[in-house]
């Protein structure tokens, strides 16, 4: 009989965790949502850890309810951008790197790949040589990786306070969730798979403190200003 009573507590235990668990995922894409719509970070703590814990139940979750589970990742980029900015903009820019996929590289790049990554020759043909030579200007260092293996070996190789990095959502996710003691700073790609994709420019220049025109959107190649803030 006692054994019954085992069983039949231990079986309410596990679904009150289970319910637990749902609500906090129910919680956290509603608060996600506010953010993402609104840029309004309500219990950002929480979702932040909803966002680590549960990472792959959370995308299952939301898919579930027929939302895209691209959304985990916006929410967890989004939530650390605006939790690490204050102490990221309070290190200086020699103690940062910047961090750019190869997939912006023009289609007939020749840059060489090194173990460090990329060795932009600076030709111009696309925006990696626009955005490492403003971030150099300011003391950034400044690596151009096509995969996760570059960038633990940069981490291992180099000191530094702080990265900004610019990626998928997802790739940008898990690398700020395994940087997380860096107050890591992030940039979406507005164009991503893996070829011919884009950034905006501007979006990465205000994150590395530099001013920028008023238009928005930034082309190539253009004879632009840019002022330190």
């Amino acid at each position: 009989m006692m054994m019954v009573d085992f069983y039949q507590l231990f079986g309410q235990v596990i679904l009150l965790v289970l319910m637990g668990i749902l609500l906090l995922l129910l919680l956290s894409l509603f608060l996600g949502r506010i953010l993402l719509k609104s840029d309004r970070l309500i219990f950002p703590r929480l979702l932040l850890v909803t966002v680590d814990l549960f990472y792959g139940p959370f995308k299952r979750f939301a898919s579930i309810l027929g939302v895209d589970e691209s959304i985990v990742d916006q929410i967890g980029v989004e939530v650390r951008n605006k939790i690490n900015e204050e102490k990221f903009n309070s290190i200086k820019a020699e103690d940062k790197l910047l961090i750019l996929p190869h997939c912006l590289r023009h289609p007939k790049c020749e840059a060489p790949l090194e173990p460090s990554g990329l060795q932009c020759k600076n030709c111009k043909k696309c925006i990696i040589s626009i955005l490492k030579n403003k971030a150099e200007e300011i003391g950034y260092r400044v690596f151009i990786i096509p995969g996760s293996t570059f960038l633990k070996k940069i981490v291992k190789e180099n000191k530094f306070k702080s990265v900004l990095g610019v990626a998928c959502y997802q790739d940008l996710n898990i690398a700020m969730m395994k940087l997380s003691k860096f107050a890591p700073q992030g940039v979406p790609l507005l164009k991503d798979g893996c070829y011919k994709t884009k950034v905006d420019i501007s979006m990465v220049l205000e994150k590395m403190g530099i001013k920028k025109p008023k238009r928005i959107r930034l082309e190539c190649g253009a004879d632009h200003r840019w002022t330190s803030k």
